[in-house]
């Protein structure tokens, strides 16, 4: 009952301590979201030119992009048109850092860790890409017909409000709450029923516990944001810095769906030169904080107090637990609107054997592999940019997908959701 009692304890006091920052965060995130919409990453980063590679590394590391969403989202800028230099640059810097993951950074691992992290993201990325042009310079073929669909924003200032707020806590919010709420979860069990500084004494240097991390992050699935609670209890497990700064970099970046995929997609030569730089960069960078930079940065009591640890307080307790308790209800509503247009997309479906769409033409197919909402645009994107087609409707959920149009190539269709990296699970044609 006592370690049950710890676990509680812990979770309540994580939850509160990044709740305030990861709502600042999601309003950041909405912003960028408005500033940088797709047709003008394209523009920056769909070049064939070390320019490219530079604007993809920089543009990545504030993107409100979950690690899930990148890797598709990657992979269609290749396919309209971006280098696999540029490409590599995205996807290495994107996932590892996110404007919402660096305020967490620094509600709980303090001010260096939160500034250190979104360089070390942009520096990998650049070295990553340029690497990619050395040994893999070959360019993508443009897929796509009409590549701008999807891309519009809503015109007029309070429009661009709501539609901020509809993507940072609706939107952007479903993409990470799974993953968030899972990291939570394991950091207040690892916090209560391993003591403090346990590791100390039993890693035999700093360097080792940065292996052991990057072995144990490497093929694991874990976002950004989550994994800053991590990273924060390891520390407080008595893992280094550098190690925690490990599985900031590699745990968001590398994992068995995203080495597959890349491999697939990019190549060999591309996908060695992306794991090698994530790998050569987060060891790098970690000896580099525990052995170059001041201890005391890095002292979690000053920033990341334990339950019972003395700490000053940067925010009242009334603003962290309100925080709290309305990032607990919006991550509830976002699976209550999941679940309510799952619903109606399915009952629409299937009522009389028809589809959403009131029309006479319209096709049905089912598409694997889809994670978060910005799989969700990839696809109906994708769709939309063959020629025919009038409208799109996804169901995330089931991966049922509704096409209504008079005439368009279905071929097409289904080699476009290939080429972004998806499965054709079957087709009602």
């Amino acid at each position: 009952m006592n370690y049950l009692n710890i676990f509680w304890s812990e979770l309540i006091y994580i939850l509160t301590e990044m709740s305030p920052y990861l709502l600042l965060g999601f309003i950041f995130a909405g912003l960028l979201h408005l500033l940088f919409p797709k047709k003008i990453v394209r523009k920056y980063v769909g070049q064939n030119n070390l320019r490219s590679v530079f604007n993809a590394a920089l543009i990545g590391v504030p993107l409100p992009l979950c690690s899930c969403g990148v890797i598709p989202t990657g992979i269609s800028l290749f396919k309209h048109g971006a280098s696999k230099a540029s490409t590599v640059s995205f996807l290495i810097s994107t996932p590892q850092t996110g404007v919402d993951s660096i305020f967490v950074t620094y509600s709980l691992l303090g001010l260096p860790f939160a500034i250190i992290r979104p360089i070390v993201a942009f520096v990998t990325g650049l070295f990553g890409g340029m690497v990619t042009k050395k040994v893999d310079p070959s360019n993508s073929e443009i897929i796509a017909e009409n590549i701008e669909n999807g891309d519009e924003m809503p015109k007029g200032f309070y429009p661009k409000i709501k539609e901020m707020f509809r993507y940072s806590f609706i939107e952007f919010l479903q993409d990470i709450s799974k993953w968030l709420v899972i990291g939570l979860l394991i950091a207040a069990l690892i916090a209560a029923i391993i003591p403090d500084n346990f590791f100390v004494n039993k890693l035999p240097s700093n360097f080792v516990g940065m292996l052991i991390i990057l072995v144990i992050s490497g093929p694991v699935y874990i976002c950004a944001t989550a994994s800053v609670s991590l990273a924060a209890v390891l520390m407080m497990k008595g893992f280094s810095p550098g190690a925690a700064l490990v599985l900031l970099m590699a745990g968001p970046a590398t994992n068995a769906a995203t080495i597959t995929m890349i491999g697939k997609v990019l190549g060999k030569k591309s996908l060695f030169s992306y794991l090698g730089t994530i790998i050569t960069g987060a060891l790098i960078s970690g000896l580099f904080i525990d052995y170059f930079l001041p201890p005391q940065w890095f002292k979690l009591s000053e920033h990341f107090g334990h339950m019972g640890h003395n700490h000053q307080e940067m925010l009242p307790m009334w603003l962290k637990t309100g925080s709290a308790i309305l990032l607990s209800l919006l991550i509830m509503n976002g699976y209550l609107q999941k679940y309510l247009i799952s619903r109606k997309i399915n009952i629409a479906a299937t009522a009389s054997n028809r589809s959403v769409f009131d029309s006479d033409k319209v096709t049905t197919i089912h598409v694997g592999g889809m994670t978060c909402n910005h799989c969700k645009e990839n696809v109906e994107n994708s769709i939309m940019s063959v020629k025919g087609v009038e409208e799109v409707e996804v169901d995330l959920t089931t991966g049922i997908v509704n096409i209504k149009g008079k005439s368009f190539d279905m071929k097409k269709i289904l080699s476009g959701i290939k080429d972004i990296g998806y499965q054709i699970k079957c087709e009602d044609i």
